[in-house]
């Protein structure tokens, strides 16, 4: 069985066109037992994976820095292996019609099969983080680690800003969409033109769900909080993807010789078993409201791209797992790469 034959390609496909399809096919890693099931429906293993490219495919789209290293991979031969996603999330009620907190991502994810795999308090940023994994293939399907920001932990005037710019919040999940997710967690299946219908939804769910901010507001944001400031402009899209390499140090020093703005330093886990690292968050254009109703454009931090190496875990019953853990320091210091401040520019070699 050709993986052109499977459910994955033809749902793909049937969202994308065959072009975009085959450059995915090309570019990510993808589990033959995946990329080769012949249905006839679409599992929820298929599902998951495929909302992964799509993702994986607007991260591209949005941060130079990624394409130009995609790019490179492929000339060269070489693929991806997408390890995680990140998404930020407000923990406040009250916003529109959106579910508090991580819920307006984890309700869609369920479904999926993805379940709680780690709890990691960001407490520098006021902020939790969550990892979740897909049960059907943990190693082999892309992690979602998404953090919630605790308003309340903030000054009265931040949280008033927090609910003034979060209050417009509409819901993406539509009534279809919500009916296929109920399926889908019943019968961990759908057909592929359910899934077709289904992701597109699904992937508008990982954006901005609210208008756009005030300028006043966005400036009370960043004084205290860079990650809040952040969600005002980009909402809930994916703040990174991330490709798992064998030796993150050796490719760090790699893309500084070919002039990729690469953070200085790597990050290592308390274990020694994760290790992580990222270009420097791409810059993008955003419209923010002024007292006068007017719109006016200014520079901000958009999404990055980072890279992680992970270690076996120590062997337990002849077996030895993949450490899927993540690292609370690690995450609080790869979190400074969406911080306001213009990077350096990087060194041409």
């Amino acid at each position: 069985m050709k993986s052109r034959d499977g459910v994955l390609r033809q749902t793909l496909e049937a969202i994308t066109g065959s072009d975009r399809a085959d450059r995915l096919f090309k570019v990510l890693v993808i589990h033959p037992a995946i990329a080769e099931d012949a249905g006839p429906g679409a599992s929820r293993a298929v599902i998951a994976q495929a909302l992964n490219m799509l993702l994986f495919e607007d991260l591209l789209a949005r941060v130079p820095a990624a394409k130009l290293y995609v790019e490179r991979c492929l000339a060269e031969g070489r693929t991806v292996m997408h390890d995680h996603g990140a998404v930020r999330t407000v923990s406040l009620a009250g916003m529109g019609a959106l579910p508090v907190g991580e819920l307006a991502i984890t309700r869609i994810l369920r479904p999926l099969g993805y379940a709680l795999n780690g709890l990691y308090p960001l407490e520098r940023l006021r902020m939790t983080g969550r990892s979740h994994a897909q049960s059907d293939f943990p190693e082999e399907i892309a992690q979602f680690f998404i953090s919630e920001l605790h308003p309340e932990r903030f000054s009265a005037e931040f949280l008033a800003a927090v609910q003034r710019v979060t209050s417009t919040s509409v819901d993406p999940v539509t009534p279809q969409a919500d009916d296929l997710l109920k399926k889908l967690e019943e019968t961990r299946s759908l057909s592929v033109g359910e899934a077709a219908t289904l992701l597109p939804v699904l992937v508008s769910c990982f954006g901005r769900q609210h208008r756009e901010a005030a300028l006043a507001d966005y400036e009370i944001l960043l004084a205290e909080s860079p990650e809040m400031a952040w969600i005002s402009t980009e909402g809930n899209a994916f703040n990174h993807a991330t490709d798992r390499v064998a030796d993150v140090d050796r490719l760090a020093a790699e893309q500084k010789m070919l002039g990729q703005p690469m953070k200085d330093t790597v990050e290592t886990s308390q274990s020694g078993r994760v290790c992580q690292t990222a270009f420097h968050a791409a810059r993008v254009m955003r419209k923010f409201r002024t007292d006068d109703g007017s719109l006016v454009e200014r520079e901000v931090p958009g999404s990055f791209y980072e890279f992680i190496t992970r270690l076996p875990l120590p062997e337990q019953d002849g077996k030895r797992a993949l450490d899927l853990s993540f690292d609370s320091s690690n995450a609080q210091a790869i979190f400074k790469m969406t911080g306001n401040a213009e990077p350096p520019a990087p060194e041409k070699s």
